[in-house]
């Protein structure tokens, strides 16, 4: 046989030396290099358009976000500031634009996360389930779930900054790890397991393990303390935000058949969160039976222009045809609530 020719040899060569050892894995599926997606307004009731009543939540506007591309989608937590969005996926995309009030989108973009676990090249390396940030400095923090572990990057998510993979998180399921995160007023952080819990007894298995970092947990993930959330009876945790009084909402999630999809809004006192105590928040809200109804994942808090609190919650379709990437705007209604669960001392 004919050595084969010089060019021809060489670009085999190094093509076999450059393809890492996964090769034969399938890529991570990314967003293509045109931002094309649309955002259609929804109603909370679709049977019933007038209502908008939700708990102690008021229904504001709705869309459902679509793209011809097949990568668009899957998203678990976002970042709302003003009119500017950004929704991170499940596998490291990002999605960032402007909606306005009329429900126009401006200024779209996409890309991916610019560093994180493993090579970046398997689903699993970008499992990015929760994500905060400092409103000061623009830092924001993403949690992986598969792999444990904490990453800070700069404003934007445009750079990697540094990480951590903190050892009291290291037992957590690697389907059920950080999937809710926040970084509260007073530079700390809380971090949920979605499936994990603390010991072996029978009845801690209904709670969620969570720790509370006294500070950044990629530069001090060993200050702070162990301590555990209880869910609504079969719900998961799937996100956190703290109100302006410090108040948390916890957003939790169960599916089931034949009911599919709900999902229940929990606000937690973070004056009952202390070293190896169970908190477990009041249901303020039900997404079941008549009521848009979706794998709902991520939740923001934002302040409204006249002063009040709104919520922006947003839905993981899991790249089925059979959900819907969701994006929904809400008040909060505070004057519903009872003395012990009223939202005190607005700024």
């Amino acid at each position: 046989m004919q050595p084969p020719r010089a060019p021809l040899f060489w670009s085999i060569l190094l093509l076999w030396l450059g393809v890492p050892s996964w090769s034969t894995v399938a890529r991570l599926p990314l967003l293509g290099p045109r931002p094309d997606f649309s955002a259609t307004p929804v109603r909370l009731y679709p049977a019933a358009p007038a209502n908008a009543r939700l708990g102690n939540l008021v229904f504001d506007r709705g869309y459902r976000l679509t793209s011809p591309d097949p990568s668009f989608g899957g998203f678990s937590s976002l970042i709302v500031t003003g009119d500017r969005f950004l929704l991170l996926s499940d596998g490291g995309n990002i999605v960032r634009f402007r909606l306005d009030s009329t429900g126009q989108l401006h200024d779209r973009d996409f890309a991916e996360l610019p560093g994180g676990p493993g090579t970046g090249w398997e689903k699993s390396d970008r499992d990015s389930e929760s994500m905060t940030r400092d409103p000061a400095s623009g830092t924001i923090w993403v949690g992986f779930e598969n792999a444990n572990a904490i990453w800070a990057y700069r404003p934007g998510l445009r750079k990697a900054l540094r990480h951590a993979t903190p050892k009291s998180m290291q037992d957590w399921p690697t389907n059920g790890g950080a999937e809710a995160m926040v970084r509260l007023h007073d530079g700390s952080f809380l971090v949920l397991s979605e499936t994990g819990h603390w010991g072996t007894n029978i009845s801690s298995r209904h709670d969620r393990a969570a720790i509370r970092f006294s500070g950044d947990p990629t530069r001090n993930r060993r200050q702070g303390f162990r301590f555990s959330y209880r869910p609504p009876p079969g719900f998961n945790p799937t996100d956190i935000a703290e109100l302006p009084d410090g108040q948390l909402l916890v957003l939790n999630r169960r599916f089931g058949l034949p009911s599919g999809f709900t999902a229940a809004l929990t606000m937690v006192d973070p004056r009952a969160i202390a070293p190896g105590k169970t908190v477990q928040g009041r249901v303020i809200a039900r997404f079941a039976r008549a009521v848009l109804s979706d794998n709902y994942e991520g939740i923001a808090v934002v302040r409204e222009a006249d002063g009040g609190i709104g919520l922006w919650i947003v839905s993981d379709d899991n790249q089925s045809h059979l959900q819907q990437s969701l994006l929904l705007h809400f008040r909060l209604d505070v004057a519903t609530f009872g003395a012990r669960n009223r939202v005190r001392h607005l700024p």
